[in-house]
């Protein structure tokens, strides 16, 4: 196979150094999708991968990233100062106001029968009933990469610009870049093998009796979301966090690092021998590469998950403000109302810890549960909360001396 050697000069070099750069650039968004990326079988095809190198790592993340906050049991006391990826993403909480109130019920959707419709030629001539068919997700089945999301996607034209360059090379009989195509394509496989994992969400062994298992999630905007949950829901989403199941061990993955590591060194050497048309041609493919990634990236993440398993459903407030409010004590007293304690509030570090918000928290809690309930028959609708100036109270907690009279 013939080599052909580039004509020197400054359009060269400019080309060549254009090209080489391009194939290394886009670290950040390669990496805002690794994790889900790699729970994908779409993960493992031979492709061009912008930025192989932010992949090349000594070390793999042990859990999914995690979002700031605090999370509280209502009424069991287990608190944790981070709120998990998996619970991040089904409260859907990026945009959530400051200072609102939400009441979220989180089940497990179960196979439902449903009967596909009679025809008329069966009704009349054959009298049978359609066969009873199931659909959805079994109640045990865990989150996973959405098979055909944004990151399958990505996968899916990463190898078909490989493809397509694979063939230009050979029409072209360039021989440095069917070698450079090669190495960039299987890279992304070895780099897959030793990133590839498997959600693995701690369950419930015991079934002993526990507390009620409501959670009470708080933001840093001032934001709280009471999640009604079981038990095993509460833990796998909040009590333990996701834990990343990998298909090669330490030893075998540094071996696959230091492997990819060599491989995309002798891929870039090759794409710089490569003739000046192919070279155009990687460079056209990278660009491409690093925008659509970088447009998944902008992507809400929850599109590149299946979260089917879980059903959340939004309880409506019935109140003058709804789930909106102005300040953090209206917010608070709410809660109260809603999960009949103030506990969480002082484990969780919710509320200020002086003598006066104690004293605040513990009215709060009394009268919250002096009034009636506030939910309805079906646990589907809350409201109104009890006529209580939670304000005027605070003050005369905080300041126990002053005239109540120039209380604002």
């Amino acid at each position: 196979m013939p080599f052909v050697q580039p004509s020197v000069g400054p359009k060269w070099q400019l080309t060549w150094s254009v090209a080489h750069s391009l194939a290394i650039l886009g670290e950040s968004s390669v990496l805002v999708q690794s994790q889900v990326a790699a729970l994908s079988k779409f993960f493992l095809l031979p492709r061009l991968l912008p930025a192989p190198q932010a992949l090349i790592r000594t070390s793999r993340p042990e859990r999914l990233e995690t979002t700031r906050g605090t999370v509280v049991g209502a009424h069991s006391g287990s608190c944790r100062q981070y709120i998990s990826h998996l619970a991040h993403l089904l409260h859907n909480a990026n945009n959530l106001p400051a200072y609102s109130i939400r009441c979220e019920r989180i089940t497990k959707r179960t196979e439902e029968p449903f009967k596909e419709p009679f025809t008329k030629t069966s009704e009349q001539l054959q009298g049978l009933k359609a066969k009873a068919k199931t659909s959805g997700p079994k109640a045990d089945q865990e989150p996973k990469a959405r098979p055909f999301g944004p990151v399958s996607a990505l996968s899916v034209l990463g190898s078909v610009m490989s493809i397509a360059l694979f063939t230009l090379a050979i029409v072209r009989d360039d021989g440095f870049a069917l070698v450079a195509i090669l190495a960039l394509s299987f890279l992304s496989t070895i780099i897959g093998i030793g990133n590839r994992w498997f959600l693995k969400l701690k369950k419930r062994t015991q079934k002993r009796k526990v507390p009620p298992s409501d959670v009470v999630v708080c933001y840093p905007n001032g934001a709280l979301i009471i999640v009604k949950c079981t038990e095993e829901i509460a833990r796998e989403l909040y009590w333990h966090p996701e834990e990343c199941d990998y298909m090669v061990g330490p030893s075998i993955y540094r071996i696959l690092s230091l492997s990819g590591t060599l491989i995309l060194m002798f891929g870039v050497i090759c794409l710089g021998n490569a003739t000046l048309e192919l070279q155009l041609g990687f460079a056209a493919s990278y660009i491409i590469l690093n925008a659509a990634y970088w447009v998944a990236a902008a992507l809400p993440a929850r599109w590149n998950w299946d979260l089917s398993n879980y059903k959340i459903d939004r309880i409506p407030i019935h109140d003058d403000d709804g789930e909106l409010n102005e300040t953090f004590t209206s917010v608070l007293f709410k809660a109260i109302s809603i999960t009949q304690t103030s506990q969480w509030a002082r484990i969780g570090d919710i509320a200020p810890k002086s003598k006066g918000w104690k004293d605040w928290l513990r009215e709060a809690e009394t009268i919250a549960k002096s009034g009636r309930t506030l939910w309805d028959e079906k646990g589907d609708v809350i409201g109104p909360f009890p006529d209580w100036d939670y304000n005027t109270a605070l003050s005369k907690c905080l300041n126990p001396d002053q005239d109540p009279s120039k209380f604002v």
